[in-house]
């Protein structure tokens, strides 16, 4: 009986243990180079990206010349059940929606997967980019587009970047990635990358539709995304991507998986 419960305890040992040690997966040299590539490329795209409109706001010239008219043509879009919908993304994708379909799709995916890895890291990068909102807002400091216009309550605080779009793009953008980068289904991870723009594009265009941010608001918070995006590429072949015969402590080893 004492070793029946010691087997037990073991293997409820066993089972958390390797909930929280990272599996390898392995690919060939030139994939895994092919990976920090495109991890690099987001960044810079990313961070060049961002700073260009930056200085657009802060200016007050180039893209954001572009702000007011754009505002103005969705003015002229509005109606009730266009409106409706909108407003639907706006909770979907706020400050309470979005974190309770994280939590949930997080704590869901820990518990059904064998290793946490993967939404941990997704967590992370939706933590990453709350603070980088938080962080960009108080410094930039930028105001909202009339509060008599907005539709949905006033909202009177920063305006820059968009916390609701970097919230959407980093969850599609970071979930995409983390699901499809495990197939081997280059069609699939297409289209599933397709569908995650159309739902960024929707989420951005609700915020302009309903007044409660400029255009390049929800420019500024797609290229924090890409930046999230590709650091969260590169963390994740660092720590997972192996090439065969390469043994990282750590991980889970291709012995111990053989024995399970």
């Amino acid at each position: 009986m004492a070793q029946e419960q010691t087997g037990k305890s073991q293997g409820r040992w066993r089972v958390f243990h390797e909930k929280f040690v990272v599996e390898e997966r392995f690919m060939s040299a030139d994939a895994r180079r092919n990976l920090y590539r495109i991890a690099v490329a987001l960044v810079v795209v990313g961070v060049v990206m961002f700073c260009v409109i930056l200085a657009s706001v802060v200016q007050h010239d180039g893209l954001s010349s572009a702000d007011e008219p754009v505002r103005t043509w969705l003015l002229t879009l509005r109606g009730e059940p266009t409106t409706t919908i909108m407003i639907i993304l706006a909770i979907v994708f706020g400050p309470i929606g979005l974190p309770i379909i994280v939590l949930i799709v997080t704590v869901a995916w820990g518990i059904a997967a064998k290793h946490a890895w993967r939404p941990m890291l997704l967590a992370a990068a939706m933590l990453t980019g709350v603070i980088l909102a938080q962080l960009i807002g108080h410094i930039v400091e930028r105001h909202r587009p009339p509060i008599n216009l907005m539709l949905f309550g006033a909202d009177t605080t920063f305006s820059f970047p968009s916390g609701h779009v970097l919230g959407a793009c980093d969850f599609l953008l970071v979930t995409t990635y983390l699901v499809f980068s495990r197939r081997k289904n280059p069609g699939a991870a297409v289209v599933a990358f397709i569908v995650a723009g159309i739902g960024i594009f929707f989420a951005g265009v609700s915020r302009l539709y309903l007044g409660y941010h400029w255009m390049t608001d929800a420019l500024s918070a797609l290229a924090i995304s890409l930046v999230v995006l590709g650091a969260t590429i590169a963390v994740d072949t660092w720590r997972t991507a192996r090439i065969p015969g390469e043994q990282v402590t750590g991980t889970l080893s291709t012995a111990e998986k053989s024995r399970e």
